[in-house]
């Protein structure tokens, strides 16, 4: 079985055994391959990828070799002259044929969505589960070395945001299985790494007043409160207003909920359309 890494250093094993993907270029038709999310990807478009637009007089040989030296990596028991089954043909280009599951920039988002449904079937310790089995994936920055090509920008874009859902995930799972104090630390290091974002401030807010730290709480809306006023000129959203409001009454509405009333999560991100 071939397993691909990319949320983090590219890296695949083959039958369990860590492979060498080989030169940079050679790992770079790695990782455009899988960006294109099982999609083909054509010779044209890799030539422009790779070479930035400035390709070597002999630019599809060598994207050929590549190929063929990713092939032996992949498939080292492939008999000679057979079809290739993972990194495999389809014009005009070639395609990843790997399922899901062993590719982890892919089997990634599936699992975010499996933790939000959950959370929104009242459901939270399923959710956490999932959230943690997701984020575990993460070893580094997606597509690492590769992260700043431009064929690249758009999904590591869209994997970042999707973490961060994820993280927010689990903190409202954690928060609806009564964990308060156990997600504060997280809740504080991700505020601090995305200030703007309100859902996360909703989260470590609640955490903190669920925690008997109404100060912290009040102190972390009047934060963003200003942020956003200074930032962008706009105050904060309903959710973190009603929230304000409901510290301030002491609402019992504030403490944990039966599972079946935990709250339905944020939707995650839309992927963006990737070029061919």
């Amino acid at each position: 079985m071939v397993r691909v890494r990319v949320l983090g250093r590219i890296e695949a094993d083959v039958a369990g055994q860590s492979v060498d993907l080989g030169s940079s270029l050679q790992r770079a038709v790695m990782a455009r391959l899988v960006c294109a999310q099982g999609q083909v990807v054509s010779t044209d478009r890799f030539i422009e990828d790779l070479w930035k637009g400035q390709p070597p007089p002999r630019a599809l040989g060598a994207l050929q070799v590549y190929v063929s030296n990713l092939r032996r990596v992949l498939e080292p028991g492939r008999a000679p002259r057979t079809a290739a089954r993972v990194l495999v043909s389809a014009p005009p280009g070639y395609r990843l044929d790997l399922d899901a599951e062993v590719v982890d920039a892919w089997r990634f988002p599936k699992l975010v969505d499996v933790a939000a449904a959950a959370l929104a079937e009242g459901q939270p310790a399923k959710a956490l589960e999932t959230a943690d089995e997701a984020l575990r994936l993460w070893t580094g920055r997606p597509y690492a070395e590769f992260a700043d090509e431009e064929w690249a920008v758009p999904e590591v874009v869209h994997l970042e945001e999707l973490r961060t859902v994820a993280v927010e995930y689990r903190a409202e799972a954690g928060l609806a299985l009564g964990r308060h104090a156990e997600v504060i630390p997280e809740l504080e290091r991700h505020v601090k790494a995305h200030p703007l974002r309100e859902n996360a401030v909703r989260l470590l807010a609640l955490a903190y007043y669920r925690a008997g730290r109404q100060g912290d709480a009040l102190a972390a809306l009047r934060r963003t409160r200003e942020l956003l006023a200074d930032e962008l000129g706009v105050d904060p959203g309903p959710p973190l207003r009603a929230l304000e409001a409901d510290i301030l009454a002491q609402a019992p509405s504030l403490h944990v909920p039966p599972p079946t009333q935990t709250p339905t999560p944020a939707p995650a991100p839309p992927r963006p359309r990737r070029r061919r």
